[in-house]
């Protein structure tokens, strides 16, 4: 039971929708505007970098949030990783939002800082390396994504028995973070994928910003 209680926490905890409440505190739905995504890079599209930032940083607190509530209940490492996911999936699915979430990106990275910082933080190099030489937040997060189990086992010394757990985690979440973006690889393709800097022109029937860049 305390387990099970564990588990629906760091899901519930990972499902707070704080891009949909933020748009909220400004007048608009973030789910008509930009991409539609309910994720800090279209926050920042729409409302501005600081509150990009912000909505960034709590994505990033809900992960690490799940891992340290589930290393304080117990020191099992199939806890601990059921926790991280649990978390990842409800940014994913959320209730708060008809079961609909962003990508995940920002919550996988809050959930490996608590698991393994030094895979995370080499991660976090490659996501913003891709970004500064691409411009796509959708291909820097892949890549940073799809290379994290790389770095965990590159790290595995210092993760000890947390090894195989993070291992396997990271290799669950670099799949689904890939396939999540599936939209954004057929923007690509189509080459109306925008970068970092551009912005979203205004649609003319309702003057909502038009999809096109990434979440």
């Amino acid at each position: 039971m305390l387990a099970a209680g564990v588990l629906l926490a760091a899901y519930l905890l990972g499902s707070l929708p704080f891009s949909l409440w933020v748009g909220r505190l400004h007048g608009l739905d973030i789910r008509k505007q930009g991409s539609g995504n309910l994720g800090a890079t279209n926050v920042y599209r729409v409302l501005g970098w600081k509150l990009g930032v912000l909505v960034l940083l709590l994505d990033i607190g809900k992960g690490l949030g799940a891992v340290l509530l589930a290393r304080a209940v117990s020191v099992s490492g199939a806890l601990t990783t059921g926790a991280a996911l649990a978390a990842v999936l409800g940014h994913m699915v959320t209730p708060f939002a008809g079961w609909k979430g962003g990508k995940g990106v920002a919550t996988a990275l809050g959930v490996f800082l608590g698991l393994a910082p030094l895979a995370a933080g080499m991660s976090f190099l490659v996501w913003a390396s891709t970004l500064a030489l691409a411009g796509w937040v959708s291909v820097a997060s892949v890549v940073a994504a799809l290379l994290l189990p790389g770095f965990v086992f590159l790290t595995r010394d210092d993760l000890g028995p947390r090894f195989p757990w993070a291992f396997g985690l990271a290799v669950m979440i670099g799949l689904l973070v890939a396939l999540r973006h599936g939209k954004n690889w057929e923007r690509l393709r189509r080459g109306t994928e925008q970068r970092i800097w551009e912005k979203h022109p205004e649609t003319p029937e309702t003057g909502a910003v038009r999809p096109g860049g990434s979440p």
